[in-house]
């Protein structure tokens, strides 16, 4: 089953993941919980939760390192090297 964090987490799509829960616990409620339309909800709710996920983890900050190194990328501090 899925698990949310933050019960107001939206979707790119404007669906509160909340709003998709409750839809895949009715489906899966009104048809089974092997049905085809309970699978998809619950499908639903996956994505959901995974695209909130990536665009937190997109909205991450830089450290001061990275910001420092876009700056300076060719600073000692800033290299890298291919073993």
């Amino acid at each position: 089953m899925a698990f949310v964090t933050g019960v107001a987490a939206v979707g790119a799509r404007g669906v509160k993941i909340s709003d998709a829960i409750k839809g895949a616990e009715e489906a899966t409620s009104k048809f089974g919980k092997g049905s085809k339309e309970a699978a998809v909800a619950w499908d639903t709710v996956e994505e959901l939760e995974a695209e909130a996920s990536h665009q937190k983890a997109s909205n991450a900050k830089k450290d001061p390192l990275e910001e420092y190194c876009d700056d300076a990328p060719e600073a000692d501090e800033c290299r890298t090297y291919d073993n």
